[in-house]
């Protein structure tokens, strides 16, 4: 897969947007980042997953799948090796990315309408 199939397939997802993060192409969902192509020179694209949902695609395929180096990828930042996976894993990942951001936006939205600031009277 190359990093148009990387593209095309996040942006066929729900909302999803393209932006710029640093320089470089994003994906997101509801304004929050559930992708990247940061690391596409190396030939890698970014997913924005949990550490447990990490560890299981890190298991599952490690030819594919790898933490990010550093503090990013103990919070689930995943490179997914692009030279090395096909359609399937790819938008199976991509999907898994999406649909926690979409899921995390969801509890943000009901915790902000809870919120005791929100409920007070002008």
């Amino acid at each position: 897969m190359k990093p148009a199939d990387f593209r095309r397939i996040a942006l066929s997802l729900e909302g999803a947007e393209e932006g710029s993060h640093m320089g470089v192409a994003d994906f997101r969902v509801g304004g929050s980042i559930f992708a990247t192509l940061a690391h596409q020179k190396q030939g890698y694209g970014n997913l924005m997953l949990t550490p447990e949902i990490q560890a299981e695609f890190v298991e599952e395929n490690p030819d594919v799948f790898l933490p990010i180096a550093g503090g990013w990828g103990r919070m689930g930042a995943t490179h997914i090796r692009l030279a090395k996976t096909n359609l399937d894993p790819l938008t199976g990942a991509l999907r898994t990315a999406w649909k926690l951001r979409v899921d995390k936006n969801a509890r943000t939205a009901r915790k902000k309408a809870k919120s005791p600031r929100n409920n007070r009277l002008s």
